[in-house]
């Protein structure tokens, strides 16, 4: 099983609400409010909120990350650690649907165990 990093760059501490932000800052290595401030400035070009997934989903994209899905041929048997586990080099945000998570170097980032979720899709930057 992939390790698990305890990771959250939330300045109050705060632990929902706001893991696409947590799972950004693990794949770009910025800060949160630099995050939270871009990904709010998205949502507000696009008239949405930053949690909407076409939102975060645009402000990836436009920093040069690409998504790619993951194959449904065993729904839940492929979990985030085995996803973390098979990709022990680069940065990632995976989305489960409900919730979204940074992969770094094989580790999974997150406030709390998120290794049994089951990923849909990633996010991922070519070096």
């Amino acid at each position: 099983m992939a390790a698990l990093r305890y990771y959250n760059p939330n300045p109050y501490g705060a632990r929902v609400g706001d893991c696409v932000i947590r799972a950004i800052c693990a794949a770009t290595g910025q800060d949160w409010e630099t995050t939270y401030t871009a990904v709010a400035l998205q949502g507000y070009v696009l008239g949405d909120m930053p949690s909407a997934n076409h939102v975060w989903r645009a402000y990836l994209k436009s920093r040069g990350f690409n998504m790619a899905a993951i194959p449904n041929t065993c729904p839940d048997c492929y979990t985030v650690s085995d996803f973390a586990d098979d990709h022990p080099h680069g940065r990632f945000v995976l989305g489960t649907g409900t919730h979204a998570v940074g992969v770094v170097d094989g580790e999974v980032w997150d406030t709390w165990d998120s290794r049994s979720e089951v990923p849909i899709y990633y996010f991922y930057k070519e070096d």
